[in-house]
């Protein structure tokens, strides 16, 4: 199998009530790679993915994969196959069956398709259980098993709507391993959508962060993560630590953020102006609890510790009552937190984005379902 990149020119979706659901959108997705869109329920990423299918048809622009315009072709016609969170496997069919359901379709012979399945389910480490049906296997070998039905088809590219949502915790875990192995060994290019930031940094040779029927930014795990441009790119992609502010000073690469907290030093990537209002961002991991001679200095006082099995995150409030939170590794040290009254960050660690729309916190969505 081989993977066809994947190019949106200038893809706007609108309704026919007239809701816009995504904005004129360019992207380009490469060949062979596994690349997430990540963003809050209602941002227009499944959207893009059904257009890219063929089950939406474009307002404006133009889809092409492997470098062919795709207007006016249906599903069946693409080289793509999707697989949607509920799987849709036939429950009286055996395993192979189903994998083999499609190249039954398009008219291979019997003894083919048999082969061809076995051969897909031993990829997918499940060649022992051809005869059984899908209700006597677990979630995760469902899920392995709408994979290689996928892939027998042999298409250039494989969509996935948020296929582990429905699975615990565990088992999404070991099948994000999964599926990113998959994806090595046929080369196919995997287009993943979902909400979940760890699933998109854990698995993907890039993301694109999308909002409001917009992508805020496209690039590799740590560009995001560790660069983000934007204050919801910042918001939405991990655990981060904020707080409002007004540039004071700019020195090259750097600024002077002044808040009602203190004023501390930040990067400063956007090139904002003094003046200017801004948000300044530090991930829990890069909080210290002794700080160093050069770091940014914040007063906290101590609220709760939560333990992470490998890590500890302390939650402190500063002085106006703000959130923040550190996140340690858990090494057994038993110091007491309630003793906490200042954390530090190198100005390194901190970054300075314009201020704009930021992401619900988990909290918030919860209240709001």
């Amino acid at each position: 199998m081989h993977g066809k990149d994947i190019r949106l020119e200038a893809v706007g979706i609108t309704y026919p009530n007239g809701f816009r659901a995504v904005e004129p959108t360019d992207l380009e997705i490469r060949a062979g790679e596994f690349f997430s869109i990540l963003g809050p329920s209602g941002c227009g990423k499944t959207t893009i993915l059904r257009t890219i299918s063929g089950f939406v048809e474009p307002s404006e622009g133009r889809v092409l994969i492997g470098g062919e315009d795709m207007a006016g072709r249906a599903p069946d016609q693409r080289p793509t196959a999707l697989i949607f969170q509920n799987l849709a496997l036939f429950p009286l069919m055996s395993v192979r069956d189903n994998v083999a359901f499609g190249l039954e379709a398009r008219g291979v012979s019997k003894r083919e398709r048999r082969a061809r399945a076995q051969e897909l389910l031993e990829l997918v480490a499940l060649g022992d259980q051809a005869e059984k049906k899908p209700t006597e296997l677990s979630g995760g070998q469902r899920q392995r098993v709408a994979i290689a039905r996928a892939l027998a088809v042999e298409p250039a590219v494989l969509l996935l709507d948020e296929p582990l949502s429905a699975l615990d915790l565990k088992l999404r875990q070991h099948m994000r391993a999964e599926l990113r192995a998959i994806q090595k060994k046929t080369g196919v290019t995997f287009l993943y959508i979902t909400h979940d930031q760890s699933e998109a940094l854990a698995m993907s040779d890039r993301i694109a962060v999308m909002n409001k029927g917009k992508i805020e930014q496209v690039g590799s795990c740590d560009e995001v993560y560790s660069d983000p441009l934007t204050a919801f790119a910042a918001s939405f992609v991990g655990e981060v630590n904020m707080i409002p502010g007004t540039i004071k000073s700019v020195i090259p690469d750097m600024a002077l953020v002044e808040s009602a907290l203190g004023t501390f030093t930040a990067r400063n990537p956007r090139g904002l102006k003094v003046g200017d209002a801004t948000y300044l961002f530090v991930r829990p991991e890069a909080m210290r609890l002794d700080p160093l001679p050069n770091d940014n200095r914040l007063a906290v006082s101590f609220d709760r510790r939560d333990l992470e099995g490998a890590f500890v995150t302390l939650h402190m409030k500063a002085s106006d009552g703000t959130p923040m939170a550190a996140q340690l590794p858990n090494d057994g040290q038993r110091r007491d937190p309630a003793s906490l009254t200042e954390l530090g960050f190198s100005p390194e660690a901190a970054i300075a984005l314009p201020e704009g729309p930021l992401a619900r916190t988990g909290r918030e969505e919860m209240a709001a379902q």
